[in-house]
C-alpha cells in the first residue's frame, strides 16, 4: 500500500489568503523553514495504478497537477482516480469534488449524513450520477472499495467513530451539540491486501478509551494536528473559537495528542490537517522539535509512505 499525503494544512491553506499571522508571513516570503502546504487529502492505491482519494479539498486540481501518479496515462479523457472517500461535509473535505465534474467515472464513498448533504445541494448535481457511482458506508462495517465500474482496487475500509463536529455551514445553534450526529465525522481505517493498515483521522476532538484500543498497534496513524493549543486562534487575534468548540484536540497539554497517544504502540505517528497558526508547520519551532521528540512526524505537501 503506497500513500500520498496531497495536502496537509488545514481548511485555507498555508499560508491562507487573508492571514496575515507570523506563520503565514514566513511563508509568503519564501522561508524554507516555513514551506507551504495546500489543504488536507491523501491519495491512497494498493497497486500503484488505481489511487483512492480520502477527501477532495479546495486545492485538489493543484494537488493532482504536481502529483504524477494522478495524471492522465491514456489517450482521450482519463484518470487513475479511482474513487474517493470522505471523512466529513467540511468545505476543505468536499469542495474539491467540483473539480472532478467533467464526466470521468469513479465511485464516491460516504457515510449516509455526508451524501444526504451533497444530495441537497444543487451545484454538486454537476457530478452525474450516470459517472459518479455512489456508495454509503456504515460505522464499523469493512467493505471492500471498487472504482466506478465496480472493480475491485485491493484496498478495504472501514469507517470509526470519532468525537466530532457537524460542518461549520450545517451547524444549528439551537440544537444540542450543534446538531451533531454519528456519521458527521469519521476517521478511516484502510488495509490492503498485504495486510498493510493505516488510520486517516483528519479531525478529532478526544482520543476515546474505545479509540486508542483501536488505534494501539497500527503501522501508521496519520492525526489530526490541526492546533498545538486549544486557544491558539483567539490568542492570536484571529478569530472566537476553541480548538475544542472547532472539535479538534490540540496536541499539547495534559488532555492533548502527544500525552493521549504517549502510551499507544504505533509504528509512525504522523500530524495532518495542520492550521496556519500551528507553530509546528515551522521546522525551527520548539513547538516542532518537542513534537518530534515525542515521536511525531509532521505532514508536508508531497510525502510518501510506503507500508
Amino acid at each position: 500500500m503506497r500513500i500520498l499525503v496531497l495536502g496537509a494544512a488545514a481548511g485555507g491553506g498555508f499560508p491562507q489568503w487573508n492571514c496575515n499571522c507570523a506563520n503565514c508571513r514566513r511563508a509568503r516570503a519564501g522561508d524554507p523553514a516555513a514551506l507551504p502546504r495546500t489543504q488536507s487529502s491523501l491519495a491512497i492505491s494498493a497497486d500503484g495504478e488505481h489511487w483512492v482519494l480520502f477527501n477532495a479539498s479546495p486545492d485538489l486540481r493543484q494537488q493532482i497537477s504536481v502529483t504524477s501518479a494522478l495524471h492522465p496515462r491514456q489517450a482521450g479523457r482519463h484518470s487513475p482516480i479511482a474513487a474517493v472517500v470522505l471523512t466529513s461535509a467540511d468545505i476543505d473535505h468536499v469542495a474539491g469534488l467540483l473539480t472532478l465534474r467533467e464526466n470521468q467515472k469513479f465511485a464516491l464513498y460516504a457515510t449516509g449524513r455526508v451524501q444526504a448533504v451533497l444530495r441537497d445541494s444543487a451545484v454538486f448535481r454537476v457530478l452525474s450520477p450516470t459517472a459518479v457511482a455512489r456508495h454509503e458506508i456504515t460505522l464499523d462495517r469493512p467493505l471492500d472499495l471498487r472504482d466506478g465500474e465496480g472493480r475491485a482496487l485491493g484496498l478495504q475500509l472501514t469507517p470509526l467513530a470519532v468525537p466530532g463536529k457537524v460542518a461549520l455551514y450545517l451547524e444549528d445553534a439551537a440544537a444540542e451539540g450543534w446538531g451533531t450526529h454519528a456519521g458527521d465525522t469519521i476517521g478511516i481505517e484502510i488495509a490492503a491486501d498485504d495486510n498493510g493498515r493505516a488510520y486517516y483521522i483528519p479531525a478529532c476532538a478526544a482520543l476515546t478509551p474505545e479509540l486508542a484500543r483501536r488505534l494501539d498497534g497500527a503501522r501508521v496513524v496519520l492525526f489530526d494536528g490541526t492546533l498545538w493549543d486549544d486557544g491558539e486562534i483567539v490568542a492570536a487575534g484571529l478569530g472566537q473559537k476553541s480548538g475544542r468548540r472547532m472539535g479538534h484536540m490540540s496536541i499539547a497539554g495534559e488532555e492533548g495528542t502527544i500525552a493521549a497517544f504517549r502510551r499507544l504502540a504505533i509504528g509512525r505517528k504522523i500530524f495532518v490537517h495542520m492550521n496556519n497558526t500551528n507553530p509546528v508547520l515551522l521546522d525551527d519551532s520548539a513547538e516542532r522539535a518537542i513534537a518530534e521528540q515525542a515521536g511525531w512526524e509532521i505532514a508536508f505537501d508531497g510525502m510518501e509512505i510506503d507500508l
